[in-house]
């Protein structure tokens, strides 16, 4: 199909949800046109580089390890810890949506297209109170979302070979248009060649991400309630600006739900290769590290623990003097723990490469340690705490951090230990016994021991800032996708999926994920769109 051709969709965006909208299309007779600012490359936008966690509910998988879910249990949960607002039906409708629908529509189509998932089942956002996760859910594709993407990437070019679809690269749509009533049509920039075009076609699918990615309309957006720090990072992508939500609002009556709804992540660093202007990477936080604040205390008196309540540590660290904190470990720690989320850095799974995957996870390994402390000036590595201290300071361009507070930090959560491992009664180290009573977790968290245990060192500090991450809202949708009006009807023509659409509804998460739910929401969302396209709805 020639650009030109009027085709019976108009894909806005070549993320993850646009591209499961194309295909799904594609199988179901119809004509598409993908329309996507980036280079063709980089199709698939995030989910490239994503991890590829997954919420999964009432698996097999789950079944083999004796996890006993199922949708209610998950409603449940989704409820309790998104704090759902119970005036808003849509968002309600999408989470029970999602935990009905993510084993058949998710998990089940995913093993059709020729993935895989790893063999174990993990328990993140289990809340602080137990109010989050009630049994585990984290389920992770085996080759990574970039394996997902160059499958779904293959998957459609088999399905349009007979000429139904269409690439539009470097293409920024900034405005819509309507015949009659209908929204059938895109204003785009060819950033290649620098003019303007239009197309028409049956119907446009708005796939363009959420908000996050423009930091300017990250702050706007902000939460009055909730601690902001001074300056973040780009965990997002900057071509999700939001700049289309406002349009549809402003000209086509649309609904912007939740803007203030965000998912952040509490522990990143500048990317060492940066993509774009401020792009920060989201590390998994080591559980037995001590996070500290920018003079080297303890962080508390609850301490922070990663794996029960993000939202709740991003809000600490935003609470923080300045906008960075650090985490203080050793080697030990580091070569079990120390992760980062996303493909670029977890090559054992990403290529999947078994052997070596199963021994790093059964022996540790130091391999990421000594590739952030070579890419990476936000990492620093020491055998004495006074020289880490220096180093520290050296950083910050100051003298926040007093080396004998740091020995302080470190000796009295050392001294817990000079009792017996039954009298061992420090949060931190109860919740780390907690995690590792189950099977998956025992393996990636180290067993409690001394930060001065001999052997155990170097010491590393780890320059931590809050990093931004997902739109938990946005336009409202319907069950099929459609985007709605103020008056709950839908708008002719147009469909929102993936985080344009707040992963369904406007805003299905409520305040808080589940964790691993937004590769999942871009699938339903999406499949929920062609189904609708495909009725003619």
């Amino acid at each position: 199909m020639r650009p030109s051709t009027s085709p019976d969709v108009l894909v806005v965006g070549g993320g993850l949800a646009g591209l499961v909208t194309a295909l799904e299309a594609l199988r179901g007779g119809l004509s598409v046109a993908v329309l996507d600012r980036d280079a063709a490359t980089r199709s698939g936008g995030l989910a490239r580089w994503a991890f590829g966690g997954m919420a999964l509910v009432g698996t097999p998988l789950q079944a083999r390890m004796g996890i006993p879910d199922h949708p209610d249990l998950a409603l449940a949960d989704w409820r309790r810890f998104g704090a759902l607002d119970p005036a808003d039906p849509w968002s309600e409708a999408w989470a029970r949506h999602y935990v009905e629908r993510s084993r058949p529509e998710v998990h089940d189509w995913l093993l059709g297209e020729g993935l895989r998932f790893l063999p174990a089942v993990n328990w993140v956002e289990r809340g602080r109170f137990g109010d989050g996760n009630s049994v585990p859910r984290y389920h992770v594709l085996w080759g990574t979302a970039l394996r997902l993407v160059e499958r779904l990437l293959a998957a459609l070019e088999q399905a349009g070979r007979d000429g139904r679809l269409a690439w539009l690269h470097r293409h920024r749509v900034v405005a819509l248009e309507r015949t009659h009533g209908r929204v059938d049509g895109v204003v785009a920039v060819d950033e290649a060649r620098g003019r303007e075009v239009r197309l028409r076609g049956g119907a446009v699918v708005l796939a363009m991400g959420g908000l996050n990615g423009s930091l300017e309309e990250c702050r706007r957006n902000w939460p009055a309630d909730r601690p902001r720090p001074t300056t973040m990072l780009n965990g997002a992508h900057p071509f999700a600006d939001g700049r289309l939500h406002r349009h549809v609002v402003e000209s086509l009556g649309g609904v912007l739900v939740n803007p203030g709804a965000m998912w952040h992540y509490a522990a990143g660093i500048p990317h060492p290769f940066p993509h774009f202007e401020g792009h920060g990477l989201s590390l998994i936080p080591c559980k037995s590290a001590l996070w500290l604040d920018h003079r080297g205390h303890r962080i508390g008196p609850e301490p922070l623990v990663t794996g029960f309540d993000t939202r709740w540590l991003c809000d600490r660290v935003a609470a923080q003097a300045r906008p960075w904190t650090w985490q203080l470990l050793n080697r030990r720690i580091a070569a079990r723990e120390l992760a980062v989320s996303g493909a670029e850095h977890n090559p054992r799974i990403r290529d999947r490469q078994g052997l070596r995957f199963l021994l790093d996870t059964v022996f540790g390994s130091d391999r990421l340690l000594r590739q952030l402390q070579a890419e990476s000036p936000e990492v620093l590595v020491d055998a004495k705490l006074d020289g880490l201290a220096t180093k520290m300071n050296a950083l910050t361009c100051g003298h926040d951090v007093d080396p004998e507070v740091l020995k302080a930090s470190v000796a009295a959560f050392d001294a817990a230990f000079a009792a017996p491992a039954v009298g061992h009664n420090d949060p931190q180290l109860r919740l780390i016994q907690h995690a590792r009573q189950w099977r998956p977790d025992r393996l990636r968290t180290c067993a409690p021991a001394p930060l001065q245990k001999p052997g155990a060192g170097p010491f590393v500090a780890i320059r931590l800032q809050l990093v931004t991450r997902k739109s938990l809202g946005g336009l409202r949708t319907d069950l099929g996708s459609r985007v709605l009006d103020a008056s709950g009807a839908p708008l002719p023509g147009l469909y929102a999926v993936g985080e344009a659409a707040g992963f369904g509804g406007g805003g299905s998460h409520g305040q808080r994920s589940l964790e691993g739910t937004f590769l999942p929401g871009c699938i339903l969302t999406a499949r929920a769109a062609a189904r609708s396209l495909r009725g003619g709805g």
